[in-house]
Protein backbone atom coordinates (compact mmCIF):
# COMPACT_ATOMS: atom_id res chain seq x y z
CA UNK A 1 0.00 0.00 0.00
CA UNK A 2 1.55 3.20 -1.19
CA UNK A 3 1.42 6.08 1.53
CA UNK A 4 -0.14 9.69 0.86
CA UNK A 5 -0.58 13.18 1.95
CA UNK A 6 -4.06 14.71 0.99
CA UNK A 7 -4.43 18.46 0.06
CA UNK A 8 -8.09 18.38 1.89
CA UNK A 9 -9.31 21.41 0.98
CA UNK A 10 -8.38 24.14 -1.19
CA UNK A 11 -7.36 24.78 -4.56
CA UNK A 12 -5.12 22.73 -6.40
CA UNK A 13 -1.49 23.24 -5.96
CA UNK A 14 1.00 25.51 -7.83
CA UNK A 15 4.06 23.83 -8.93
CA UNK A 16 6.88 25.68 -10.94
CA UNK A 17 10.49 24.03 -12.30
CA UNK A 18 12.56 22.82 -9.21
CA UNK A 19 15.58 25.72 -9.86
CA UNK A 20 17.92 23.31 -7.66
CA UNK A 21 20.49 21.32 -9.33
CA UNK A 22 20.49 18.87 -7.08
CA UNK A 23 16.93 17.85 -7.95
CA UNK A 24 18.01 16.94 -11.20
CA UNK A 25 19.90 14.10 -9.29
CA UNK A 26 17.06 12.91 -7.95
CA UNK A 27 15.20 12.37 -11.81
CA UNK A 28 15.93 8.40 -12.66
CA UNK A 29 13.29 6.88 -14.14
CA UNK A 30 11.89 4.60 -17.17
CA UNK A 31 10.01 7.92 -18.66
CA UNK A 32 10.91 11.50 -18.95
CA UNK A 33 9.74 13.65 -16.20
CA UNK A 34 9.46 17.45 -14.99
CA UNK A 35 10.92 17.90 -11.82
CA UNK A 36 8.39 20.74 -10.11
CA UNK A 37 8.12 21.80 -6.44
CA UNK A 38 5.25 23.24 -4.49
CA UNK A 39 4.67 24.90 -1.34
CA UNK A 40 1.67 24.37 0.92
CA UNK A 41 0.06 25.87 4.27
CA UNK A 42 0.03 23.10 6.62
CA UNK A 43 -0.72 22.55 10.61
CA UNK A 44 1.58 19.84 11.25
CA UNK A 45 4.68 20.12 8.74
CA UNK A 46 7.36 18.35 10.50
CA UNK A 47 5.21 15.09 11.02
CA UNK A 48 4.06 15.30 7.07
CA UNK A 49 8.43 15.27 6.34
CA UNK A 50 8.29 12.83 8.89
CA UNK A 51 6.05 10.58 7.14
CA UNK A 52 7.84 10.99 3.67
CA UNK A 53 10.94 9.91 5.46
CA UNK A 54 9.35 6.87 6.73
CA UNK A 55 8.35 5.61 3.63
CA UNK A 56 11.66 6.33 1.77
CA UNK A 57 13.62 4.84 4.30
CA UNK A 58 11.29 1.47 3.77
CA UNK A 59 12.02 2.00 -0.13
CA UNK A 60 8.32 2.79 -0.59
CA UNK A 61 6.28 5.39 -2.97
CA UNK A 62 4.92 8.51 -1.07
CA UNK A 63 2.35 10.72 -3.55
CA UNK A 64 0.97 13.73 -3.35
CA UNK A 65 -3.06 13.24 -3.57
CA UNK A 66 -4.74 16.80 -5.14
CA UNK A 67 -8.27 18.04 -6.93
CA UNK A 68 -7.51 19.18 -10.76
CA UNK A 69 -9.72 22.53 -11.22
CA UNK A 70 -12.34 19.88 -12.77
CA UNK A 71 -12.38 17.96 -9.94
CA UNK A 72 -10.96 15.17 -10.75
CA UNK A 73 -8.36 13.19 -8.25
CA UNK A 74 -4.87 13.34 -9.35
CA UNK A 75 -1.97 11.73 -7.57
CA UNK A 76 2.28 12.81 -8.02
CA UNK A 77 5.27 11.29 -6.43
CA UNK A 78 6.61 13.44 -3.74
CA UNK A 79 10.56 13.12 -4.36
CA UNK A 80 11.88 15.51 -1.21
CA UNK A 81 10.01 17.29 1.25
CA UNK A 82 11.22 20.18 3.68
CA UNK A 83 8.71 21.87 6.37
CA UNK A 84 9.96 25.29 7.30
CA UNK A 85 7.90 28.09 9.47
CA UNK A 86 7.23 31.58 8.51
CA UNK A 87 5.34 34.18 9.84
CA UNK A 88 1.85 33.06 8.81
CA UNK A 89 2.41 29.27 10.19
CA UNK A 90 3.85 26.58 9.11
CA UNK A 91 5.03 25.90 5.10
CA UNK A 92 5.52 22.04 3.62
CA UNK A 93 7.89 22.32 0.33
CA UNK A 94 7.90 19.22 -1.72
CA UNK A 95 9.49 18.41 -4.43
CA UNK A 96 7.48 16.26 -7.10
CA UNK A 97 8.28 14.84 -10.38
CA UNK A 98 5.42 15.10 -13.17
CA UNK A 99 5.22 13.49 -16.52
CA UNK A 100 7.18 15.90 -18.51
CA UNK A 101 4.07 16.29 -20.98
CA UNK A 102 1.73 17.56 -17.64
CA UNK A 103 4.56 20.12 -17.59
CA UNK A 104 3.31 23.76 -18.81
CA UNK A 105 5.36 26.69 -19.21
CA UNK A 106 3.81 29.91 -17.89
CA UNK A 107 5.89 32.90 -18.98
CA UNK A 108 4.10 36.04 -17.39
CA UNK A 109 5.85 39.51 -17.04
CA UNK A 110 5.21 42.54 -15.37
CA UNK A 111 4.00 45.35 -17.48
CA UNK A 112 5.20 48.50 -15.70
CA UNK A 113 4.76 50.75 -18.37
CA UNK A 114 0.58 50.82 -18.42
CA UNK A 115 1.28 51.92 -14.83
CA UNK A 116 3.53 55.04 -15.70
CA UNK A 117 1.23 56.10 -18.23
Amino acid sequence: MEDKITIIEGPPPTFELAPDAWVMGLNEGPSQAAMVMTRLRTFNGPALVERCYNAWRNNKTIRLEYRLPDGLQQETPIIAARSVEVEEGQLLILWLRIPAEDAELEIGFDDNNEENE
